[in-house]
């Protein structure tokens, strides 16, 4: 099961890296995209339960790397009322969007 980073720009302008156990993140985030800060959560969340079950059905048990990252990335998205987290970029990316800037 490959794995990824994925790396972000918060309102505040810090930069953080993120993992995820399995590659869904390209399911549910575009690098280059903005998205408010809520919608980032939602989706960020989404993304690493699909993924911690892509773990649980393959291995038996749940990725407890991805819902540290969920958490992480909760804690983060609590500090900005509003705002923006902008994706700077995911790796590795999709299968054929080596290319792809």
């Amino acid at each position: 099961m490959p794995e990824m980073r994925f790396a972000v720009r918060w309102p505040d302008g810090a930069v953080t890296e993120h993992y995820s156990p399995s590659l869904v993140m390209h399911d549910h985030l575009v690098v280059g995209a903005d998205y408010p800060v809520e919608d980032f959560l939602a989706r960020t969340s989404a993304a690493l339960h699909e993924a911690s079950e892509r773990v649980r059905a393959k291995f038996g048990f749940a990725c407890t790397s991805a819902m540290a990252s969920e958490q992480e990335i909760g804690r983060l998205a609590a500090g900005f009322g509003s705002g923006t987290v902008e994706v700077l970029r995911m790796e590795p990316p999709l299968p054929g969007d080596e290319g792809a800037a």
